[in-house]
């Protein structure tokens, strides 16, 4: 990573801060008495993508760095089901779902090869 001067400069990062403002307006919609239950967990899992790769990035310890990396992908995989049940439940239309699918798409090919880079460099 030393050939990047901050983690907002990350692709990835930027990419995955994005998804969380579309999760954000997504979910002003939601059923009120969603509010403390799938709006909440929506909104943590996605402030929990950016969160944990700007933490990681942060790290001294290539193991440290490397688990906050994957904490921030299991946040994507468990926000990508929320989103399902989302359109189960027809908070969402399958307009908005594909949209915002779209971009979580992205943000785990970015994070997946992110980490590969990085596993990489740790190798060489």
């Amino acid at each position: 990573m030393n050939d990047v001067k901050s983690y907002t400069e990350l692709l990835v990062w930027q990419q995955s801060r994005s998804l969380a403002s579309a999760v954000y307006q997504l979910t002003r919609d939601f059923p009120k008495e969603e509010l403390f239950g799938l709006v909440s967990q929506m909104r943590r899992c996605a402030v929990s993508v950016p969160s944990n790769i700007a933490e990681g990035c942060g790290r001294q310890h290539p193991r440290d760095t490397l688990q906050l990396f994957y904490i921030a992908r299991g946040s994507l995989y468990e926000l990508e089901t929320q989103l399902y049940i989302g359109l189960d439940q027809h908070y969402l239309s399958p307009a908005q779902f594909a949209e915002v699918d779209t971009s979580l798409t992205q943000c785990k090919k970015l994070l997946h090869g992110f980490i590969n880079h990085y596993k990489q460099k740790l190798v060489d």
